[in-house]
């Protein structure tokens, strides 16, 4: 059996095992084990390989970012700060029709820019803004849609766990990574909020349970109530992001800076028991612990495939097809929004990577735009059934027996059309990606 057959079948049996139900992690380290065994015909090579990867993967200190921004979110959620955001974005559109849509997308913009995660946002908006929508006259459906479809800009408005994932795959600055986040972010949330306003201009019975925009009630927030409620947001953006674009630190260290930050608007707020911060630390370490084993394991697997020849074979492949650089990045975006429907946005980047990396180099693509890419094509597979990790989210937070699974997979369907405009556009118009880092 020729090593590019053993790493082709090590892909297929992957994708069996992982649909099966086995962690991703070990799915990736006992493939990688037996293939580099069957290549090498030498079990030891394959036993000192492990043991290589697993020193090597993550001995660097800029792995500290993991559990710094995880730890970020985690505190930044128990302050409330994005019932916050929420609140005085409701203030500000109230009156515009889709407006409380529109208030959750820019909050949800705005609690990105600060946590990274986009599991926090669906949880944390869908018991804040759905609610409120509903009681306001919203359709169930739109409701939790709307939140599940903006909970994905969590992924790319920069601080953003899964570039940070990219950027230790790929090798590329995670600040750098960060930076070209931030125009496509913001155009993905102004797509997201002009695709609402529409609806509730043109198709007004989409939007709201009764066919019509209901009057606004209720007293309008002071200006210094809004003032006061927005100050720890502009305190942990302005010190995480503009201490990092200012060149202050260095990525890890504005971790650190808003995690510090986080725990002190937590503790300042009385939102932190001795209990609370204990649960706070421990879902860090399992995150930290469970992203640290991914790294590991996709480094065997790298390691394996090389090994294998499989990147060459399928250069070679692609140039006696005759695809050119867009046609190749074509091909692979669909090839990752289909995997998005069945595995997990981290799983997605672990297995087509190493694959798909040497390519893209081959043909000279930017690697931080092509990463850019890569998350807003993976944070596709968070909206699609069957898998859809942000509606499962939503649907286990809300607990509505009214509302089903596939009232929010539908209610996600017109975000997921917006999400692949943009990300045609950004395909398109690279610039649009790296027109920061000029």
């Amino acid at each position: 059996m020729s090593a590019t057959t053993v790493a082709v079948l090590s892909l297929v049996l992957m994708l069996l095992l992982i649909w099966g139900g086995l962690h991703v992690a070990v799915v990736l380290g006992l493939v990688s084990f037996v293939g580099v065994w069957i290549i090498r015909d030498d079990i030891g090579v394959a036993a000192n390989l492990l043991a290589q990867a697993s020193s090597d993967a993550i001995a660097s200190h800029i792995f500290g970012v993991v559990p710094l921004f995880v730890l970020t979110g985690f505190l930044v959620a128990r302050a409330d700060i994005g019932k916050d955001a929420f609140e005085v974005a409701n203030q500000l559109f109230r009156r515009l029709r889709g407006g409380l849509g529109v208030a959750t997308v820019a909050s949800n913009a705005v609690f990105a820019a600060i946590t990274g995660i986009s599991i926090a946002s669906a949880a944390v908006f869908t018991r804040v803004a759905v609610p409120q929508m509903m009681r306001f006259g919203y359709q169930p459906k739109f409701a939790v849609g709307v939140v599940a479809g903006s909970s994905v800009l969590g992924m790319l408005i920069p601080p953003s766990l899964l570039m940070i994932l990219y950027g230790f795959l790929a090798n590329q600055s995670v600040g750098d990574l960060f930076t070209a986040g931030i125009v496509p972010g913001l155009l993905l949330a102004s797509a997201f909020a002009i695709g609402i306003v529409l609806a509730a201009y043109f198709k007004p019975s989409m939007v709201y349970a009764g066919g019509e925009m209901p009057v606004p009630d209720g007293d309008d927030m002071s200006p210094l109530t809004m003032v006061l409620k927005l100050v720890p947001i502009v305190l942990m953006i302005g010190g995480v992001l503009g201490g990092l674009y200012g060149g202050l630190f260095t990525a890890t260290e504005a971790g650190a800076v808003g995690a510090s930050l986080a725990l002190l608007i937590a503790v300042l707020r009385r939102k932190l028991t001795a209990k609370a911060f204990w649960e706070v630390l421990t879902e860090t370490g399992h995150v930290t612990v469970a992203v640290s084993f991914l790294i590991i394991c996709a480094s065997i697997y790298t390691r394996m495939l090389a090994m294998s020849g499989m990147p060459q074979f399928l250069m070679e492949l692609i140039s006696h097809a005759g695809f050119g650089p867009f046609a190749f990045l074509l091909v692979y975006v669909v090839i990752i929004v289909l995997l998005g429907t069945v595995i997990d946005s981290s799983s997605i980047l672990l297995i087509v990577l190493p694959l798909m990396l040497p390519i893209a180099e081959q043909f000279g693509m930017n690697l931080i735009w092509f990463g850019v890419v890569t998350v807003v094509a993976v944070e596709i597979g968070l909206l699609t059934p069957p898998f859809g990790l942000s509606a499962y989210v939503v649907k286990s937070s809300l607990n509505d027996p009214r509302i089903t699974l596939g009232d929010i997979f539908r209610g996600t369907g017109p975000f997921t059309l917006i999400m692949v405009g943009v990300l045609l556009l950004l395909m398109a118009f690279p610039s649009l990606s790296l027109v920061l880092l000029k």
